[in-house]
């Protein structure tokens, strides 16, 4: 199936209605994106502890604190803006 939606100003979009069916969701389930190259895939998710495993983690970064991460990250993206 493939079916066009169009993203509003605010960067929403509308999950269209067979795409809703086809995955069984209603209004407040939560739902996951998982970005693959150029495409993003949408999925329903039951509950999050489900999507535990579900991404791979280099080693490297396996066991670092969540304050390390995000204070990495915003170090790399200030970076980048220069």
């Amino acid at each position: 199936m493939e079916v066009a939606a169009r993203l509003s100003s605010k960067g929403q979009i509308t999950i269209p209605k067979a795409v809703r069916e086809a995955l069984g969701i209603d209004a407040g389930d939560e739902v996951v994106f998982r970005v693959e190259g150029n495409r993003a895939l949408l999925a329903r998710t039951p509950e999050f502890l489900s999507l535990a495993g579900t991404i791979s983690v280099p080693a490297t970064k396996r066991n670092v604190a969540w304050d390390d991460i995000i204070r990495t990250t915003h170090a790399r993206r200030a970076m980048t803006r220069r």
